[in-house]
């Protein structure tokens, strides 16, 4: 008796799937399929699969930050970092205020 590999076992899952979902779509009408592909499309919640594979990553930002390179006193860094995780966030706030950008 041959053991199959979990990824056999998975590749094998999915092509039943994708079997039993094929043979259920030959039992739908044109109208009950432009029904359902009209509301799949009303749902933002649910995106087609190809409008998904054209959104990798985070959605693009309105008012992008820039990457800059900027050489602080130790003090300064340090001071910010005391207060825990966002310090680069809280010196961004704090140099906009002092810009008067607030």
């Amino acid at each position: 008796m041959s053991k199959i590999s979990d990824a056999e076992f998975a590749k094998a899952r999915i092509e039943d799937a994708r079997r039993r979902a094929l043979k259920s779509l030959e039992s739908i009408s044109e109208e009950e399929d432009a029904a359902l592909t009209t509301a799949a499309e009303a749902d933002l919640d649910n995106l087609p699969a190809s409008d998904l594979m054209r959104r990798r990553g985070r959605p693009p930002l309105l008012n992008p930050k820039q990457s800059v390179k900027l050489r602080l006193d130790a003090e300064v860094v340090a001071r910010f970092k005391a207060d825990g995780e966002g310090w680069q966030t809280r010196i961004n706030d704090a140099l906009r205020k002092v810009a008067g950008l607030e």
